[in-house]
């Protein structure tokens, strides 16, 4: 698995967004200058994230961006796969069925695709506020959340 800046700037607007006052709406503008994104593109993928329903949109100058649901009910998974991000391994490949080592690998990584799928389904947008709270409190830093 190779993650894209597609990715990996959808996963840091998310985050942003969830560190929000209430979650409330926040501009593209905002955003992008907060966690140093290029608008064009963070606005191309906040459209796709909406889509995906893990986003709403509301329009006006009070309006913006901000979660469809709590940061505990959105998983990296759920954000790299609306994004068209894969996690499947290398392309499919037949084993030859007269070599046992060709089986063996197929199944080894078969067994590291699933614990990677269901670890990437399993930490939420809140873990990973958790996270950046905790690096930051034993690092003595001020609370700006730039990620």
């Amino acid at each position: 698995m190779k993650l894209t800046t597609r990715g990996h700037y959808s996963v840091k607007a998310l985050l942003d967004l969830s560190l929000q006052p209430s979650y409330g709406p926040s501009s593209v503008k905002a955003i992008a200058s907060r966690q140093d994104l290029p608008p064009a593109y963070l606005e191309k993928l906040l459209i796709t994230l909406r889509k995906a329903g893990l986003v709403d949109a509301t329009r006006g100058t009070q309006g913006g961006y901000q979660l469809a649901r709590e940061p505990a009910q959105i998983s990296l998974g759920q954000i790299l796969e609306a994004v068209g991000e894969s996690i499947e391994p290398l392309p499919k490949q037949i084993p030859d069925v007269n070599l046992a080592e060709d089986w063996v690998t197929l199944s080894l990584w078969r067994r590291l695709h699933q614990k990677l799928k269901e670890a990437l389904y399993s930490i939420t947008l809140a873990d990973l506020y958790y996270d950046a709270r905790s690096w930051q409190a034993a690092h003595q830093e001020e609370t700006s959340f730039i990620i």
